[in-house]
Parts: C-alpha cells; sequence; structure tokens
C-alpha cells in the first residue's frame, strides 16, 4: 500500500469521526485493520474462489481492481460460472474440484461462494490446509456446523471473514457510532425486513439441474430466506443493542409462489431480550413496497441505515405562515376532529430526517469488505469481532428457522455461546477440541 492509500483511508475514517481508539474499540473495533495498517505496498495475495456463481463473481469484480491481488485460480463444477468468472480473470487456472486447488501451496487464501450445504466441508478443508477464509454467509447450514468452523478458526489461527458487508459501510459505522453515543436516547425496540416481489429463481438450461442451479428453494441446501436475507440484518440488531436476545420465536408459509419450491416465501420472527426489548424481522417476497430496511427506535430518534437517514421524534417548527395554512387546511379538509385529540396526538408527523454522512447513499460495504480482507490474509492478523459477529450473525439466523420449523418459542442456545466481550458470552469458552 503506498502512502496515499493510507492517508485516504485515515482521511475515510477521520470523515466518519471513528478515527479515535476508544470509539472505534467500542463501536467497529475491526476497522482497525485500516486504523493501523501496516505498510504493504509491493504485497500481492494469491487467491482462489471457490465457487464464482453470481456473488462470487460480484466480489471477484472488487477483487479484480485491487493492486495487491492476484486471483490466480477458480474452481467451480458448472461450465457457464467459470465462462463469465475468466471474463474477469481470464489467466486464472481453472478447477473442476476444490480440493485441488488448496492442494496449491502458492495459494494463500480462498474466498468460498458456493451453495450454503456445501460450505462447511470446504471451509474446514481450506482451514486445514492452511488457507485464510472469506466465506460468505451463513457460514453453516446448521448451528453445529457454524461452531465446528469456527473453532477451527482458532485452532487453526488463519483468517477468517464472512461476508457481513454491513460491517465495513460507512453508513452503518456512522449509524452504529451514534446510537451507542446515546444520540436517539434509549433504543426500545429494533424492527427489520427485506421484502421483494420475484420468485427468486434463476433460469434452468434443463430440468435436471433445477435443484442445483436454484438451490435456495430447497431444504436439502438452504434455509430459505432466513439465511440468505435475515443473516445480515439480525447482526445489525446485536450491533445496535450490545447483546444477545434469549428467545426466539417466528411462523413461516408458502402464500404465493405456490410453484414446487420447499422454502418459505413469507416469515416473520420476534427475537426477545432478557430485559424485554425486542428486535422483529420479517420478509415477504411477494410485494416490494416498503424494500428493505433496518429502524433503530430510541427514545428521542430514529435511525434507518440502510436509508441512510436518522429522524428525531421533536421536529423544528415550521415559519408560522405555513403552520397557518396547514392548520387552515385541516379544518377545512379533514375529519379528525371526529376521532378526538388523542388521535391527533399519535398521528405520525411529516419528518424528512437527515442523511447520516450527508448525502444519499451510493454502494454498500462489499469493496471495503473484500479490502479488509486481503491487508488481514496478508498481513496474518485477525481483526476483533469480524469471525464473532460473522458466527452470531449466522446462529441468530439459523436458530430463528429452527423456531419457526418447531412451530415453538425457542430459547438462546448456551451451547453455541463463544468467548466473546461485546455481547457478554466471555464466561462460555470454546472448546478447541
Amino acid at each position: 500500500m503506498d502512502i496515499d492509500d493510507i492517508q485516504n483511508r485515515r482521511l475515510f475514517l477521520r470523515n466518519l469521526g471513528v478515527l479515535g481508539g476508544g470509539i472505534l474499540a467500542a463501536t467497529s473495533p475491526w476497522l482497525s485493520i485500516f486504523a493501523d495498517v501496516k505498510d504493504t505496498s509491493g504485497e500481492r495475495l494469491k487467491l482462489g474462489v471457490i465457487g464464482p456463481g453470481s456473488r462470487g463473481r460480484f466480489l471477484m469484480k472488487f477483487l479484480a481492481k485491487n493492486k495487491k491481488v492476484d486471483i490466480v485460480a477458480i474452481a467451480d463444477i458448472y461450465q457457464p460460472s467459470i465462462d463469465e468468472a475468466l471474463e474477469i480473470v481470464p489467466t486464472a487456472k481453472v478447477y473442476k474440484d476444490y480440493r485441488r486447488l488448496l492442494a496449491d501451496k502458492n495459494i494463500q487464501a480462498v474466498l468460498v461462494a458456493t451453495p450454503l450445504n456445501t460450505h462447511f466441508q470446504i471451509v474446514m478443508d481450506a482451514m486445514d490446509a492452511g488457507k485464510h477464509v472469506y466465506c460468505e454467509k451463513t457460514i453453516g447450514y446448521d448451528m453445529d456446523q457454524c461452531k465446528r468452523m469456527y473453532d477451527k478458526h482458532l485452532s487453526t489461527g488463519v483468517v477468517f471473514f464472512t461476508g457481513q458487508q454491513r460491517l465495513f459501510d460507512p453508513r452503518y459505522i456512522k449509524a452504529m457510532q451514534m446510537v451507542h453515543d446515546g444520540v436517539f436516547g434509549e433504543i426500545t425496540k429494533v424492527r427489520a425486513w427485506w421484502n421483494r416481489n420475484n420468485d427468486w429463481r434463476r433460469e434452468v438450461p434443463e430440468p435436471r439441474l433445477e435443484k442445483f442451479i436454484n438451490w435456495r428453494l430447497y431444504k436439502a441446501s438452504s434455509k430459505g430466506l432466513m439465511t440468505e436475507l435475515a443473516c445480515h440484518q439480525l447482526q445489525v440488531g446485536t450491533w445496535a443493542l450490545g447483546k444477545l436476545p434469549e428467545k426466539v420465536m417466528g411462523h413461516g408459509s408458502i402464500n404465493y409462489w405456490k410453484d414446487g419450491r420447499e422454502v418459505y416465501d413469507n416469515i416473520s420472527t420476534l427475537y426477545i431480550f432478557n430485559d424485554g426489548r425486542k428486535m422483529e424481522w420479517g420478509s415477504d417476497i411477494a410485494n416490494k413496497f416498503y424494500g428493505l430496511e433496518e429502524q433503530i427506535l430510541g427514545s428521542v430518534g430514529t435511525v434507518e441505515p440502510e436509508r441512510g437517514k436518522y429522524f428525531f421524534e421533536e421536529i423544528a417548527p415550521q415559519p408560522a405562515f405555513l403552520q397557518m395554512i396547514r392548520e387552515w387546511q385541516q379544518d377545512i379538509f379533514s375529519d379528525s376532529m371526529f376521532a378526538g385529540t388523542s388521535w391527533m396526538a399519535e398521528t405520525a408527523k411529516p419528518n424528512h430526517g437527515e442523511y447520516i454522512l450527508g448525502k444519499k447513499p451510493d454502494a454498500d460495504g462489499s469493496s471495503l469488505l473484500t479490502e479488509a480482507f486481503v491487508e488481514a490474509a496478508i498481513t496474518g492478523r485477525q481483526p476483533a469481532g469480524i469471525a464473532e459477529e460473522g458466527y452470531y450473525a449466522s446462529i441468530l439466523c439459523l436458530w430463528g428457522h429452527e423456531a419457526i420449523s418447531r412451530g415453538e418459542a425457542l430459547d438462546f442456545p448456551k451451547e453455541y455461546c463463544i468467548d466473546y466481550d461485546v455481547y457478554g458470552t466471555s464466561e462460555y469458552k470454546t472448546d478447541l477440541a
């Protein structure tokens, strides 16, 4: 990294107001990979990509632009994905068996972006081979797999990143600093949703490839909306509240897309914390009107980090003339008087809020996340909190899926707690055996 890169990153952190060690450590300690970055100019990380499908290629485009990365190999069993990946990195060596890629001792790190049910064995093999690992979320197909992967990371000492890009998204970093500084008062609730209006299907060239290409729709390879979408947003809630919930309940159904899929197209979950606060998460993929968002609700304000805005409960008073006109319009055109004054007081007031970063957001944190992984893999230094946040995000969504599947309210499974001060689970020591 040259001196300009170092200065740009320090400016990035300073503009967010998180360059100071105390706030950085409390809110986003993983950013230390940028704040205290070593001079790694002239270094080239030899990277292999296992699973260059749509998500894999999306990340490859960032990595291919990084002067410190050389994508030397790709592994996949689907030729169309290989062909499209070679358009990004024409010189990459191609493997049909990922184990042959791992056997290449020149490869230092791997990006794993394969279907969910294949993550576990690939990541375990990669860590055993001494490779640093970036694994797309959710990291494992079940909670036991996630725990074993995390333990393997600790026992091998390799760098372990997960695809939680919000951890490196400037909107979210700044929003969490404001939340933890008490700008919005006491946080009382988190609401999150991710809605779409499409069938989530991909074109299949021949019927025998249906479950291979549309793996997200079938129980043997996917946990559906919980593992593909909720994993991102549940982590935002625990990041804001600084703790893990103690109970979860939920319900899922196939309401609209009755096309042979096995995973739900409509989900609602409720996570309950030991102090009574709650985190709601839901998804409906037959209506996109409200899109996706996380709402962090405080006693004096609300922040919506995906939208990149925050709102205070009390709005600055309108100019007297406009206030008079609007009151006059209300007297003539509104029937609210019949509902009584209590109804008036509870009606949401127009509030356009302010942008967290002073402007409309134009990107997420994927680029910075991949850049951080490269720095960590080159230096061999694991940033604080990255593996733990990714681990617990995976546990939360899989735990929620289990509650939905069993139709029960479930307590947090203490056997999957790890040693992590941020969420107060340090009394539960990880068994490395």
